[in-house]
């Protein structure tokens, strides 16, 4: 560990609460220099839907290693992109009736946003875009803006700009349809807010808390934008390849986004790799006006497109992950309603849930607990106040099992030796 305290930069988050040096990975587990196992509810923080080292991407990938493929190529045509490109045509966006164009980007999800963005400022002629309470979309500056932690906004050193902020569905409370605010605002010539180029949304906002958009508020804002002119940007990067259920988190709710932001286990193999999905008529760029060195991540490709054609050529997996999801939620529920006494509760979709705790404190010692007994899982939400569940789509029953129960002690053993005053309950509003 010294060579990490010496000089790894403070800035370093995850391995805080996780204080190990790992060195192999496989599957849903990970081992530790000094041969510990654990299982990983984390997941590179939903980059690995396939698990490491998936056997299947991994035999693809040491081919086309081995064969001296591509591995940089700027945005040269290659083959592992056009295998890639006609694979994601095939079978993730005919079969659901789909038709975009698809940008590659640099390989993070924060400059995806950042490209959409820019796309729908360019196409509309307007500046400003419209983002939502507790939302995440990224740390550079113009994602940043977008996103509302002030953990995170704190740290830019300039004024974020170029952004309105709208409550989220149930900010305001159960019974509040905060899209008829949206609505109010734009029609309004004096609400203080101009005609905004687009709406950017996460359907589940997962570092914002596991909070989930219902299919009618989903619904209403695709309306509300129709109704103004303005873009849909549905940010999938978390939430989809998946996770929810179906490939795109917002299937469900039968909205056509005109805009889609992918990374995270889009390259399915962990490999850097993001993408913006633009409707064609939308697609106005100019040559090399959003570009990146690495926007070529040729192995990423190859193992992007062996995650299509091994898992999404029919609804098989999606199913199972939907199975899996009602699992959770059942032992979720049962968890709350056997420890929480009314200050817990449940949250989420598919294998994307939580556990929304009284305070960050509780859900702190909860995951710490639980590092302790093997598993690796983490918080989210402004305090730090939910447990989130977001294990591989390939995890095992027996080893979602084993991960659950996990949590299960380490909230009883918590709750045991915790007295919860009632002053600070935290109170969920979504």
């Amino acid at each position: 560990m010294k060579i990490f305290d010496e000089i790894e930069s403070e800035v370093q988050s995850y391995a805080r609460s996780f204080p190990r040096v790992f060195n192999r990975a496989k599957g849903e587990f990970m081992w530790d220099e000094e041969g510990q196992q654990y299982l990983d509810f984390l997941a590179g923080a939903g980059t690995l839907n396939y698990g490491h080292n998936n056997p299947i991407f991994k035999e693809e990938l040491l081919k086309y290693i081995e064969s001296d493929g591509i591995t940089h190529g700027l945005d040269l045509h290659t083959k592992a992109k056009g295998e890639f490109l006609q694979a994601f045509n095939d079978y993730i966006l005919k079969p659901r009736g789909m038709e975009y164009m698809v940008q590659f980007t640099g390989p993070t999800g924060t400059n995806a946003v950042e490209a959409a963005m820019k796309i729908a400022r360019n196409v509309t002629g307007q500046q400003n875009i419209v983002t939502f309470t507790n939302g995440f979309h990224g740390v550079s500056l113009g994602s940043l803006a977008a996103t509302g932690n002030s953990h995170h906004r704190d740290a830019a050193g300039v004024s974020l700009t170029g952004t309105h902020r709208m409550p989220y569905d149930g900010y305001l409370g159960d019974n509040i349809d905060t899209t008829e605010y949206l609505d109010k605002v734009l029609s309004d010539s004096s609400s203080g807010i101009n005609s905004p180029a687009a709406v950017i949304v996460e359907t589940v906002q997962g570092e914002g808390g596991i909070n989930v958009a219902s299919i009618d508020w989903l619904k209403n804002l695709q309306t509300v934008c129709r109704k103004h002119k303005i873009l849909l940007i549905v940010d999938d990067i978390q939430a989809g390849c998946g996770r929810t259920g179906d490939y795109f988190s917002f299937e469900e709710a039968g909205i056509e986004p005109d805009i889609i932001t992918l990374s995270k286990s889009l390259g399915g193999y962990g490999l850097p790799f993001a993408v913006v999905m633009i409707k064609p008529e939308y697609d106005l760029w100019k040559p090399g006006e959003h570009n990146g060195t690495f926007r070529g991540n040729n192995l990423a490709f190859v193992t992007a497109k062996s995650a299509i054609e091994h898992y999404w050529v029919d609804d098989k997996f999606s199913k199972e992950i939907k199975r899996k999801g009602q699992y959770i939620t059942d032992r979720l529920n049962n968890i709350v309603s056997q420890y929480g006494e009314g200050n817990f509760t449940a949250k989420g979709r598919g294998m994307f849930q939580g556990i929304n705790c009284v305070n960050g404190d509780i859900a702190g010692k909860i995951t710490h607990n639980a590092f302790k007994k093997g598993l690796i899982i983490e918080t989210s939400g402004a305090d730090d106040h939910v447990v989130k569940f977001l294990c591989p789509l390939v995890i095992s029953d027996e080893n979602l099992k084993k991960g659950i129960d996990i949590v299960e002690e380490a909230i009883a053993e918590v709750c045991a030796k915790q007295d919860i005053p009632e002053e600070n309950l935290y109170f969920e509003v979504n």
